[in-house]
């Protein structure tokens, strides 16, 4: 297959080949589980759910693996502020986070192990490096890892471990041997609720975060699997830290590619709840329909800076409304809908340009490019062909899939007309073009960007790039 991948690790585009032909094996590091889902989370899902969208529509077998954290620090305080017990939040709260994903349109994936389930493997996992000398028990009660012990510690982050050690400004507490060491057993606190304890040759108490997934992937996937995914503040320490336990433990090379989605930013800033400019998704569902937002989502290259703004999804619902209008022009009910898996890639422009879109890195501006000008052929034509065909590689993206008049009605404004009608039309052009002059720009093609801009300014539209797209207006 010719998909390739952005590898973090690496630092570099390489060619994809899953490990066991025909058979992708796929972890991604999901939620913990104590409150609302906010929209890195739907990043991270959206994301991710593409990317095992398309390893299916190319013909793939997919194993796709996400984990739950239903136990840590913040689960604990949590429940024992809210008088109720650990399970009981965690339980409710995952309720809430199916009910997020389900209304962007995610699909579950294959595993959805929670961490609770898998403390036997953490333990016999931390035993294994405590058999090879990478894992100690501290004066504290505390398992931790010997991050010196691990030769290759630091190559995801890019960063020696005497860099790391030389940024470190805090002191050596709870009896690490070095401040970058990190905990693989947490030692019970005697205030801690009976549910936040278990039993082990090391005493009571809990995993550690980093763990977690190393056992978790190992027993789903494998000591060895394909691709490891999640959003970049995990890279260091979290994913670092996996790499060292599960290569420390097995000594085999954990996942052949590493991606990692970019950040949502508010006004240019990391989305944070320590900064307070967080979004829980149910509050922007409550503004915006759940498709609008995917499609905000998936227009933006996944490894690119994600800028929220009203104004952004705002835009991003008005270009969704273009491509549905297309749609409405023909009745496509009829037209039976053809699936990924069996779609042929080969069968005309549109289909292989979508499909080298996707297979450039999942560079899903492309494939949007593709969509805006099957829109545009069918405003023209009239074509049912091109219609059904808009529809069908719109669902490889988890869009479109709303019944035409359902969704543009949802979204009316209260005015019709055949000047409204013109200036859709019109304005579907323009997105097109601008959606061509983003593939031109992913593909270095800048004279032909700088092209379109050109084309477009001599038509009287100005374009106004920014960290999440390009917006345009009248001059």
């Amino acid at each position: 297959m010719s998909l390739s991948i952005y590898n973090t690790l690496k630092r570099e585009v390489v060619a994809f080949s899953p490990l066991q032909p025909g058979h992708a094996r796929l972890y991604v590091c999901g939620m913990t589980v104590y409150d609302l889902c906010h929209l890195g989370h739907a990043r991270v899902m959206v994301a991710f759910d593409v990317v095992q969208r398309w390893l299916k529509a190319s013909g793939l077998e997919v194993t796709y693996v996400r984990n739950i954290t239903d136990i840590d620090d913040k689960i604990i305080k949590r429940a024992l502020d809210n008088g109720e017990t650990i399970q009981a939040l965690t339980n409710r709260m995952i309720g809430e986070m199916h009910r997020d994903a389900d209304a962007l349109g995610i699909e579950r994936p294959t595993h959805e192990p929670r961490a609770t389930d898998y403390v036997p493997q953490m333990l016999s996992m931390i035993e294994g490096l405590q058999g090879k000398g990478l894992a100690y028990q501290s004066s504290n009660g505390d398992v931790n890892y010997a991050v010196r012990g691990f030769a290759n510690y630091g190559a995801l982050s890019g960063k020696s471990v005497d860099e790391l050690r030389a940024g470190e400004r805090v002191a050596v507490v709870g009896g690490k041997q070095d401040p970058l060491d990190f905990v693989l057993w947490k030692s019970a606190k005697a205030d801690e609720p009976a549910d936040a304890k278990w039993d082990s040759a090391f005493g009571q108490g809990r995993p550690g975060w980093h763990i977690e997934c190393s056992a978790m992937s190992c027993a789903l996937l494998g000591e060895q699997f394909d691709i490891h995914g999640g959003g970049a503040d995990l890279q260091f320490p979290h994913h670092e830290n996996e790499i060292a336990q599960t290569e420390g433990v097995t000594g085999k090379t954990m996942a052949q590619v590493w991606m990692h989605n970019g950040f949502v930013r508010v006004d240019n800033e990391k989305m944070s709840k320590s900064l307070g400019n967080f979004f829980t998704i149910r509050e922007v569902l409550k503004a915006f329909d759940a498709e609008t937002v995917r499609f905000f989502i998936i227009r933006a290259h996944y490894r690119s800076p994600l800028n929220y703004s009203d104004a952004h999804l705002q835009d991003a619902k008005g270009a969704l409304k273009r491509l549905y209008t297309a749609l409405a022009k023909v009745d496509v009910s009829a037209v039976p809908v053809v699936g990924p898996s069996a779609m042929d890639w080969s069968a005309n422009d549109y289909t292989r340009a979508f499909k080298a879109a996707m297979d450039d890195d999942f560079g899903t501006p492309g494939a949007v490019a593709v969509l805006f000008d099957l829109a545009g052929e069918v405003n023209k034509t009239g074509s049912l062909e091109l219609a059904a065909l808009l529809r069908n590689l719109g669902g490889v993206l988890g869009l479109l899939q709303t019944t035409p008049s359902a969704f543009l009605q949802a979204g009316q404004t209260g005015h019709s007309g055949a000047s409204d009608q013109h200036a859709a039309a019109e304005a579907l052009d323009i997105d097109a073009l601008i959606a061509k002059r983003a593939a031109a720009k992913a593909a270095k093609d800048f004279a032909g960007a700088d092209a379109i801009r050109a084309d477009l300014l001599a038509k009287g539209v100005v374009l106004k790039d920014s960290a999440q797209g390009t917006t345009w207006e009248r001059a």
